[in-house]
């Protein structure tokens, strides 16, 4: 049996660095205050510059830099400068977290187009610009800690495999995201760079407050349990590729959100 010790983080002396898209609440905020946890240091960024100083603040009380960077992922400009500013205060990207996304519901006969078009600017072209203007950082990082790697976490939804009801086009924008991290396993997973894809059913936040008349928030998956499976990504070897993780919310109908 190898016994070799893995290496699960950057050199000693060294601390990681995360970049988080939509961290200033949901899944996103959580993710990120589990990195902070674990000793990341953070770039984050969300539209609202407000509201992302006062997460920054919260997220230093764990002892790590944090340095928050404004910016709308349905605009290329901002990704790519969210982008740089990164690279500018890190100097390395061990763990990418694709955490912004929108959402709408229409029947699939009725969805309005303009709905469609800013699902996909920024839960599918947002994400591939940022993978674009990011991956030299990751392999490079990768190279720097080949038993680790780096990693790739996107935020998608279980509606990405299996369809359901009103949300046609926000199920198609996450199916995209979900084949565009399968793309970045089968381009750069042998150079230590590897995306997993977490698609879970209704999370209790803000974004499933619209459901709240015909499923309990009670009975809806908790953000901490995404962000603890995120968070298990991360300290995974580079050996180790995980495409995606289904999340599902108990019941006779596991394939639903």
């Amino acid at each position: 049996m190898n016994t070799r010790a893995v290496t699960a983080g950057p050199p000693e002396g060294e601390r990681s660095a995360a970049l988080v898209t939509g961290a200033s609440r949901g899944i996103g905020l959580g993710v990120a205050q589990g990195l902070a946890r674990a000793g990341h240091d953070l770039t984050i960024t969300a539209r609202d510059a407000g509201l992302l100083e006062r997460t920054a603040d919260d997220l230093r009380s764990w002892g790590v830099r944090v340095h928050p960077v404004a910016g709308d992922m349905a605009d290329e400009d901002d990704v790519r400068r969210i982008a740089r500013a990164h690279a500018g205060a890190h100097r390395r990207l061990d763990v990418l977290v694709i955490g912004a996304g929108v959402g709408s519901a229409g029947a699939v006969g009725n969805a309005p187009m303009r709905r469609f078009d800013k699902q996909f600017a920024v839960n599918v072209r947002g994400p591939l610009v940022l993978l674009q203007e990011a991956l030299p950082l990751l392999r490079e990082t990768a190279a720097r800690n080949p038993a680790h790697g780096a990693k790739v976490i996107a935020l998608a939804s279980i509606t990405g495999l299996a369809p359901e009801p009103a949300l046609s086009a926000y199920g198609a924008s996450k199916a995209a995201l979900i084949s565009l991290c399968r793309s970045v396993n089968a381009e750069v997973s042998a150079d230590g760079v590897s995306a997993t894809a977490i698609c879970p059913g209704y999370v209790d936040t803000d974004m499933s407050a619209w459901t709240h008349d015909r499923i309990d928030p009670t009975d809806m998956i908790r953000v901490e349990d995404i962000a603890e499976l995120a968070l298990a990504v991360t300290r995974l070897s580079a050996r180790a590729v995980v495409p995606e993780m289904v999340v599902t919310r108990p019941g006779e109908r596991p394939w639903r959100a």
